[in-house]
Parts: C-alpha cells; structure tokens; sequence
C-alpha cells in the first residue's frame, strides 16, 4: 500500500497549536490575578494544571490513536483544544479558567503526539528525521513569538484576548484535517491493553541510564519552568513594567534556545553526545551564576533578568537533544520497547516535574529573590550530577571490553 500524502504545513501547524497557547496567556497572567481577585499561588494553577495535563496526555494519547486511528483521535484533540480556548476566554472566575487551560492542554498534547507519529507513519523512522526539523523550527517560532505577541494583546485588549487567537488556529486547523488529513494508521491494535504499555514503562525505568539522560534534561527545563513562573510577576511589580514588554524582552531567551538548538547540530561531528551535554549544561550553570550574582548585588533590571536567562537556554538548546538521544538509545537497549514509549515517558517525567516547579515558584519569591535564584543554580548542578553517573555508566562497558 502507497504512502498517503500529508501536507507539512498542516502537521507543523497542528504541533504548534499547544505551545502557542501555552506561552500567549504567561504575559498576562499578574493582570489576570487582579482582574479575578486571587493571589499568584492561585492563577499560577493556570500554567501548572496546563503543563500537568501536557504530561499525562502525551501518555494516553499515543495508545488511543494505535486502537482508533490517528485522524478521528486527533479531531476530536483540536475539538477540545477549541472548546478550552472558549471557556476561557469566556471565564469570570478562576475556576471556569483553569478548567480552560486543561482542556486546551488535553487538545494540545494530542495535537503535538499525533503530528510526530503521523510523521513517522507517512516517512517512516529514518525519513521522518528531515520533516521532522520543520516541525521542530516551527514549534520553536511559536514559543518565541508567544510572549510577545500575548503581552501587547493583554496590553491592548485585555487577558481574555490571549485565548481567541488558539481557538481561530484550532478551528483552521480541524476544519483543514478533516478535508486534507488521510488516516495513516496501517494497521490499528486489537485492544488498547494498558498493562502493556504500562510494562514498557517499568522496563524502560529500571534503566539507571535511561534515567540520569532523562532527569539531566529535566532539570535544565526545571529553570525555565521556575523562570516563568516568577518572571511576569518580577517584570510587573518589581521592574514596574507591563506584559509587552516582558513578552519583548522574552525574545531573547527564546532566541538562545533556537541558536543553541543550531548551534548543536553544527557541533556534532566534533563533539560526541555526552561532551555537548556537558557543554550546554556547563553553560545553563553560568547563567543561573549569574542570576544569582546580581541577586545578591540587588541589581534586578531587564538586562540582568534575561540577559543570563538567555545564557541558560543557549545551554539547554545545546544539552536537551542530545540528552534526549542519549536516553532514547539507552530505553532502546531493552527487547519490544520503542522510541515512543521512551520518549513519551521523558516527555512526561519532564512536564510533571515542570508542573511541580512552577506550582512551587510563587512560594520561593515569597521567600526573596536570592532563595529563588540559589535553586535555579541547583538545578544545573544536578543535571551534571545525573548526566555524569549516566556517562560513566555507559564509558564503564568500553573500558572493561578494552582491557579484555
């Protein structure tokens, strides 16, 4: 049987509808909170519950698309998608919102897990590695574009705006699937079975090796995580700015990420996977450093903000692929288990701790500045410390073979 054909400017769009959506509302959360009359522990739950519900979708919605196929499972995601950015742009309590933002993420991680496997399904693994960049250059648009464009829409026509551009986006794109979206599912399984995938899991997190890749990339992402959950609030009421300009200046770190991201695909011939790890972890360090450094000095300002939040997601455009690769070659050394439980196992590790950090971010302001930059230096020293274990673990082998 043919290869259906799959048009790449749907698949990269459909992938970036979550991590716009996401990313939009951020800038306007402190308006939000005063708008609603709640505290920043309590509109935080907005971006926790979305990263919290990214995670637990990117795990069933792989198994439900094997059994009914990958077109009406990915319908009915963007449907949700659609009816979240509804109810909450339509919110007037804190309440109506969050459950907004869990059903835009239940949409959106459905969205972002199809795309990928339909691109594996139309190209197959070796040839999806090239369409697969396109989608990835697009997602990383979105996130750097969001911010901005979430802060001068708060700016101009309140919170409640960031939520009407997905719910167009997630009309376009259904409207598109359902008239240019073959169904690329060859063969469908014969039962969804939970108790297999959730035996692949255990397999894979009895590696101690898959796991030091794995927590390595999360603790970096830990930063980011910290960093967005304290820095609209910092811009806003300690810097005296508005959304616009927190989603301006955010530019800059989502640029580090995309330049890091190229930066490491031009350093592959010269540095092997766990060198450029430690590299862009050694990097992230530097940043949080500095972070840290000006705390001290009581030097908050935009450039002593962001500036070295730039440093750390240079790093992490570095580190978090390789570290991804490193742990999908480590799940893959066990027998029936594939690149997509491995992934979509990290992607969930990732997004839960994610969510427990930005849940915990408000706490460690209340606590000052310094306190919430000292753990972002944490951060990076633990991802050095697993990503080591995980480097020797896998050099002890060689060295053993070698002395044979």
């Amino acid at each position: 049987m043919n290869n259906p054909h799959v048009p790449m400017p749907l698949l990269s769009t459909v992938a970036l509808a979550s991590p716009l959506a996401l990313n939009l509302f951020v800038p306007a959360m402190p308006d939000a909170a005063r708008d609603l009359g709640v505290d920043i522990n309590t509109i935080q739950l907005t971006f926790t519950a979305y990263l919290l519900t990214l995670a637990i979708g990117q795990l069933i919605s792989g198994p439900l698309a094997d059994y009914f196929g990958r077109k009406p499972v990915l319908l009915w995601g963007l449907a949700l998608h659609v009816a979240g950015s509804v109810l909450a742009a339509s919110a007037n309590d804190i309440t109506l919102l969050i459950a907004g933002r869990v059903l835009q993420a239940l949409g959106g991680s459905t969205a972002m897990s199809l795309a990928r496997t339909i691109i594996v399904d139309v190209h197959g693994r070796q040839g999806a590695a090239g369409k697969m960049g396109y989608m990835v250059m697009s997602i990383a648009i979105a996130q750097s574009i969001a911010p901005a464009l979430g802060g001068f829409l708060n700016l101009w026509f309140g919170w409640s705006s960031t939520f009407l551009l997905p719910l167009v986006i997630g009309t376009g794109v259904a409207l598109a699937a359902v008239k240019w979206l073959p169904e690329t599912c060859q063969q469908k399984s014969d039962g969804l079975r939970p108790g297999r995938v959730l035996a692949q899991y255990r397999q894979v997190l009895s590696s101690s090796e898959y796991l030091g890749y794995a927590l390595s990339t999360t603790f970096i992402a830990t930063v980011f995580y910290m960093f967005m959950g304290s820095s609209p609030y910092l811009v806003v009421d300690q810097l005296g700015g508005n959304s616009a300009q927190f989603g301006s200046w955010f530019l800059i770190v989502s640029l580090a990420f995309m330049a890091g991201s190229l930066l490491s695909t031009r350093l592959a011939q010269l540095l092997n996977i766990d060198r450029m790890i430690m590299l862009g972890n050694s990097l992230s360090l530097l940043g949080t450093l500095l972070l840290l450094w000006f705390a001290l000095q009581h030097q908050l300002s935009f450039w002593t903000l962001f500036v070295p939040m730039a440093v750390v997601t240079l790093g992490r455009g570095l580190s978090q692929p390789n570290a991804q690769s490193g742990a999908i070659a480590c799940a893959l050394s066990f027998p029936n288990t594939a690149a997509g439980t491995a992934s979509g196992l990290m992607g969930f590790i990732q997004l839960l701790t994610g969510a427990v950090m930005a849940q915990i971010t408000p706490w460690l302001m209340h606590q000052g500045l310094v306190v919430l930059m000292g753990c972002m230096v944490a951060a990076p020293v633990l991802a050095m410390a697993c990503h080591s274990y995980s480097w020797l673990k896998r050099q002890r082998p060689a060295a053993i073979t070698a002395n044979l």
